[in-house]
């Protein structure tokens, strides 16, 4: 919920998510509290500026997870395909506009899908997450506390962390492609147990 754009819905249901942050007691629930709370003191129209500039503007902080490994090649279509069939065979459906690579996607999946194959996933991708986070963490944005998070819930990054700096190292592949079939890629994100403008799972 806390990487979707924020707009209204975003400020109507931030006190739920704080509270909620705030029950679990654990250094993640922390983490996302940090997070409530920095969106909480931060004026609608300058945290709106924030997350486009975060999220929208560098694609070395992309919430498309398959970005980091596949780029803009043929390849990343066979892994939002493959990524998709996931979804599919548990019975997991996306709105048409929403790639299935979204950072935010994939959580929602593993927390009201499927949570053995959403942690399947996580684990495929963690070595982008680790991009994604040093990346958010060498900028000080509050979204890294976001990713804090969801760093704690997964197994231990070493060897995550070394693809993580090979593909840094190497940069994403370039090529031009198409991406039709999967819609193009919003920068509102879809929201934890309620759909968004970009589209939820259902």
């Amino acid at each position: 919920m806390l990487l979707t754009y924020p707009d209204q819905r975003f400020y109507d249901r931030l006190p739920l998510v704080a509270a909620a942050a705030a029950e679990l007691g654990t250094a993640a629930g922390r983490a996302l509290a940090s997070c409530c709370d920095h969106a909480a003191r931060t004026p609608a129209l300058r945290l709106g500026a924030e997350y486009v500039e975060t999220f929208d503007l560098k694609r070395k902080r992309s919430l498309h997870l398959t970005y980091y490994t596949d780029g803009d090649t043929r390849r990343r279509g066979h892994a939002l395909a493959s990524i998709k069939e996931v979804y599919r065979a548990c019975g997991w459906t996306l709105d048409a506009a929403e790639l299935p690579d979204h950072l935010a996607v994939v959580l929602e999946f593993s927390a009201r899908g499927d949570a053995a194959q959403g942690e399947r996933l996580l684990v495929r991708f963690q070595p982008g997450i680790e991009l994604l986070w040093a990346a958010l963490g060498e900028r000080g944005s509050p979204y890294a506390a976001v990713l804090d998070a969801v760093a704690a819930t997964l197994p231990p990054p070493d060897e995550a962390r070394r693809e993580a700096a090979r593909l840094a190292a190497a940069g994403p592949p370039t090529e031009d492609v198409g991406l039709d079939p999967y819609g193009k890629p919003r920068s509102g994100a879809v929201l934890l147990g309620m759909p968004a403008k970009a589209g939820a799972g259902r």
